[in-house]
């Protein structure tokens, strides 16, 4: 009986550990400055007229989830796809997305305000509100304009990520790079250059994600500033043309640049698109329609077998391990890519999860400093060091 109830002692003080352990860590998370980098609600949700100042039933994003979520900064991708919205159409779409995102803000100004500078964020933070950042996701935005992409960077633009899955006149993209033997046609043109220089004189972040590798170190040749790669992860752990070689990972160490880890399943973990064919097959049987894609049979899973499918939580501490230990814990950031992706690790599905990150790093055995850093501490201070 006393061997019993020694048992039930233990069980129990480990039980009130674990539970005030977890409260501790919520606390923690709620006094952080954090940041996410990257997020697509505004394609996502604003553009197809939902309302995020309230909970919504679809997508990753709303006001309520971001504040359950105790995200302080967000950063709204403004994005268009260069077949839809060509030149001509593409600047005038990235304007609208702008304005969508402008009206948000109004309608909610109570809890969510545009910062333009370090210093508001600080301020917009001390009211109580979310800081809202823009950033620029495909440089066909601006249409080969520099006058173009000053208009941005006073509209509220912080950072611009050169391309998309596309190359441009004057930058090619992974996608593509990826497909092509040689480097004929690669990297940045003299207009790219010119247009690197102009963001470094702006003080607007220059982002590398989506581009080649020519680009990526023709950017670094020439960039008198820190860069950003706003939502990539580490190609040693998941080869995949939209993650960081080793090499760049040295580069951008060497430039004192920062990059985000992205929560997209495809881009962190090497089984997901056969788990989720293997889900597929199993629950679909017969009646499956086997030619669809990886991501069309996994967004055809019922709820429960997509989380099953879902990249585990743990793939997605191993990248931020692997970028910490090749650039420093101070040149790791969070760039989650909600609303712009299917499929996220499991425990993250949406903006209000930010804390169950928090506690999973903190029980990886990173400091308090370091989570810090990592959850929003680095990436705002590359925005303090790109500003003028």
């Amino acid at each position: 009986m006393k061997r019993i109830e020694l048992i039930f002692t233990v069980f129990l003080s480990l039980t009130v550990f674990t539970m005030v352990l977890g409260q501790d860590n919520g606390a923690f998370h709620r006094s952080l400055l954090v940041v996410d980098g990257h997020n697509d609600v505004i394609y996502e949700s604003l553009l197809k007229g939902r309302d995020i100042g309230k909970r919504i039933d679809v997508g990753h994003t709303d006001i309520p989830r971001l504040q359950e979520g105790g995200v302080d900064v967000q950063v709204f991708a403004v994005w268009s796809d260069d077949k839809k919205f060509g030149t001509g159409k593409a600047f005038r779409h990235a304007n609208k997305q702008i304005d969508a995102l402008e009206y948000m803000v109004l309608k909610n100004k109570s809890s969510i305000a545009i910062a333009k500078r370090y210093a508001d964020i600080d301020k917009i933070i001390a009211e109580g509100k979310i800081a809202a950042i823009i950033g620029v996701e495909g440089g066909n935005m601006i249409e080969n304009s520099l006058d173009n992409l000053d208009s941005l960077y006073h509209r509220g633009a912080r950072y611009l990520t050169l391309t998309w899955n596309y190359n441009l006149s004057w930058a090619s993209a992974a996608a593509v790079e990826s497909k092509s033997e040689g480097s004929r046609g690669k990297g940045l043109t003299s207009l790219g250059e010119r247009i690197i220089r102009r963001m470094n004189e702006l003080g607007m972040m220059v982002d590398l994600s989506h581009v080649g590798e020519k680009t990526f170190y023709d950017v670094l040749a020439i960039t008198t500033k820190p860069v950003l790669v706003s939502h990539s992860n580490a190609y040693s752990l998941m080869p995949h043309y939209r993650n960081l070689k080793d090499a760049q990972l040295d580069a951008l160490r060497k430039n004192g640049g920062v990059v985000g880890v992205n929560f997209y399943s495809g881009f962190l973990d090497p089984d997901f698109t056969t788990r989720a064919k293997q889900l597929y097959r199993q629950h679909f049987k017969e009646k499956g329609n086997y030619n669809l894609s990886a991501v069309r049979q996994y967004e055809q899973l019922p709820l429960a077998l997509r989380r099953k499918a879902d990249a585990p939580l743990a793939t997605l501490l191993d990248h931020i391990d692997y970028l910490v230990g090749k650039l420093g814990v101070d040149h790791v950031a969070v760039g989650s890519d909600f609303d712009g992706i299917e499929s996220s690790p499991q425990g993250l599905e949406d903006v209000s999860k930010f804390p169950v990150l928090t506690d999973a790093l903190l029980k990886r055995g990173y400091s308090k400093t370091d989570v810090a850093k990592i959850m929003g501490g680095n990436f705002l201070r590359l925005m303090r060091e790109n500003e003028n």
